[in-house]
Parts: structure tokens; C-alpha cells; sequence
């Protein structure tokens, strides 16, 4: 998540996050312990080169119960190897077997993204409208 995280405050030249990597961890921990969180994460030769995070939620528009992407991440050597299609496969599975309507995801309606975005409708997701739009409330 931090690499993630870094790589869109560089792409967008802003800082949106402030990622504490061990806070991060316990948090993962926590969410995951307590069945809010789901993640699959991709590994070549006990490295981790990949992950998407996924939470479960609800929409009447969607037909109720939904997944949500929460987080996507390819090592950067390793985009356009198959290696996050893989992951859209892996992502599908596990939501067929949850029973969701659909899967759903935000990506930043930028320039910088574009890339983001033909990758995620190169592998069958498609724009629905909307940004994502954030208050704080701690």
C-alpha cells in the first residue's frame, strides 16, 4: 500500500495519503481479523509482487450485495506481464463465490490514469460515472 500510495502522490503531484507503514499493518490486521477485509496477493519466489484489497457492501442500484475493490498494486516491472489480469480473474472468483451482483472500483478520472483505466476495461470492467469524493471525519 505505501507503494501504491507513493506512486499516485508522484503521478498526481499532490499529497492525498499519509501512510504509516506499521499503523498500515495493524490495520490490515484488524480489518482482515474481523471479516471487513479481504486480500489477494500475488508472489513469485516469496517476493509479493502484487495485491488487491476487497470489502463487501451493499447497493440497492447494484442489486445489493457488492464487492469493492479497495486497492489494486502491480510491481511496476511487472505490468503488462499478465500478472494483474491474473488478479482480475482471482477477484472475480472469490466474488461469484460471495454471491456479489457486481464488482466495483474507483480510478482517479485523470490524465495520469488513463493507463489504470484500459487496463481495468481491457479486462471487463466498465466506466459507470461518478468520482470519488472523500471527508474527513477524524
Amino acid at each position: 500500500m505505501v507503494e501504491l500510495t507513493t506512486e499516485i502522490c508522484e503521478l498526481t503531484k499532490a499529497q492525498h495519503f499519509d501512510i504509516d507503514l506499521n499503523g498500515t499493518i495493524q490495520r490490515c490486521h484488524e480489518l482482515i481479523r474481523n471479516g471487513h477485509y479481504s486480500a489477494i496477493i500475488g508472489v513469485c519466489d516469496n517476493n509479493p509482487i502484487a495485491v488487491v484489497t476487497l470489502t463487501e457492501t451493499y447497493a440497492l442500484y447494484a442489486g445489493g450485495k457488492i464487492g469493492v475493490i479497495q486497492e489494486f498494486y502491480v510491481s511496476p516491472d511487472l505490468r503488462a506481464s499478465g500478472v494483474g489480469s491474473m488478479l482480475i480473474e482471482q477477484v472475480q472468483g472469490y466474488g461469484k463465490k460471495q454471491n456479489w451482483s457486481c464488482i466495483e472500483l474507483c480510478t482517479p478520472p485523470l490524465p495520469e490514469f488513463e493507463r489504470t483505466l484500459k487496463f481495468y476495461q481491457k479486462n471487463g470492467l466498465i466506466p459507470v460515472g461518478g468520482r470519488k469524493m472523500r471527508q474527513s471525519l477524524v
